[in-house]
This record gives C-alpha cells, structure tokens and sequence, in this order.
C-alpha cells in the first residue's frame, strides 16, 4: 500500500469494504494515453455503459464481470505495487458505489483518474481524483448524450479529451473548446484520432495549422498490443 494521502479529505461517501462493485478487469499496463501517458498504472474496468459509441474497443465490458468487494480491489491494486491508478470502464460512474472506491484509492496515497464519458454529472467525485471527460463527437453516434454542465464542475487537474473520426468532428471539438474555453479550464485538452476512422497524420496537421493549444495523442497500448483485452 502507498503512503495514505491526508492532505485533503474526501467529500464523497466511502463505501463499506464488504460492499461490492462489478468488474470486468484489474490489470497492470502502461497508460496509454493523458498526462500521465507512458507510466505503469493499474486500471480497474467496471462493467457496464449506456452509451454505444460506434468506435468502442472495450464492449466486451458492458455485460457480465464478477461482483468484488471493495477490499477485494483494493488488494489486488496493492499487490500489482505501482503508484498510478485509472479507473475506467464501460462508464464507471454508471455504478454509484464507484465514488467509495475512488475516495478509497486517494485515501491509500494512490495517484487516481477517472475515465467518464461526460454523459453523467462529475460533480460528486472526489476532488483529489483527476478526471478525463471524454466528451463525444458526432462521429461518435452519441453527441447528444453529453451533459455540458459538466464543464462548470471542472478544474485545472481534470483533463478533456474528444476522439476525431473526421475533419467535421474535428472542428466540432474545437468550438467545443472555444465556448467554453477548455484550456484555460484544466490541465490538458486531448485530441485523439479514431484509431480506424482518422489519419493520424491529417490530425497533427489541422492542430499545427491552426495553432490549437490541445495534446495530441496516439492510444500507445494501441500501438503496442493492439485491441488486447488486459493491456
């Protein structure tokens, strides 16, 4: 177990370590992509999602997974022994009880992000969590299912990330960012390329020509083990 972190207590309610979650994976990996890309990291992907964005690559995790106690996880995320954990899915604010873990994690002296889709309210998750709001593109199938008053609730130690499947796509997210004025709001802005949908190449070139203060970004687990289940 890391160091606990004391500096700022939870405002989120902690779940009872007998209390359980579902859960499709606990896995070592390096992240793949966000700030921290590159690092060792434990993800922990619970089950489920109500959104059915047509460029998924992880809908094997929206049924089924196995019932774990909230002790059960954070055991196995102290014997995988690296410092960084993400919490993803399917949508992991789709299960409530998520809040106790992510409380829980910080509570341990983990460094903890929060993959959500942005379809449902952040507000409540602890503020030492970073969270990566993946807010959908047309492309995407799901655009109308972003719930935009996230952007209040946001701080410079989130992050928001747009996946492109094209140039319309692409300028979609930009005025995203222009109206409500993203980067000024957090840390990172992440543009990332549909992995079979957008040149990666055609991306890095509109940002460049348009000068956007954004990260661009290639899914590195991608690149390295493809779509592995566990990697």
């Amino acid at each position: 177990m890391i160091s606990p972190d004391r500096t700022q207590p939870s405002t989120s309610r902690v779940v009872s370590k007998t209390e359980t979650l579902r859960v499709t994976e606990i896995f070592l990996s390096v992240q793949g992509e966000s700030r921290s890309v590159g690092r060792p990291t434990v993800f922990i992907r619970l089950t489920g999602c109500p959104l059915r964005c047509q460029y998924c690559d992880t809908a094997y995790a929206f049924h089924g997974g196995s019932m774990l106690a909230l002790d059960a996880i954070l055991n196995r995320v102290d014997e995988l022994g690296v410092r960084h954990v993400t919490v993803t899915g399917g949508e992991p604010l789709a299960q409530p009880r998520v809040l106790g873990l992510l409380a829980a994690l910080c509570n341990r002296g983990y460094v903890v992000s929060l993959e959500t889709s942005g379809a449902i309210d952040i507000a409540a998750v602890d503020p030492r969590v970073s969270r990566v709001v993946d807010f959908k593109t047309p492309g995407s199938g799901e655009v109308d299912r972003n719930l935009f008053s996230n952007v209040a609730a946001l701080r410079e130690s989130d992050q928001v990330k747009f996946v492109i499947c094209d140039r319309r796509d692409y300028c979609w997210a930009k005025d995203i960012c222009a109206e409500h004025d993203l980067t000024a709001r957090v840390g990172e802005v992440l543009f990332s390329p549909s992995a079979s949908e957008q040149n990666a190449r055609h991306l890095a070139e509109w940002i460049l020509a348009d000068r956007l203060d954004v990260r661009f970004q290639i899914q590195l687990h991608k690149v390295l083990w493809g779509d592995e289940a566990g990697r």
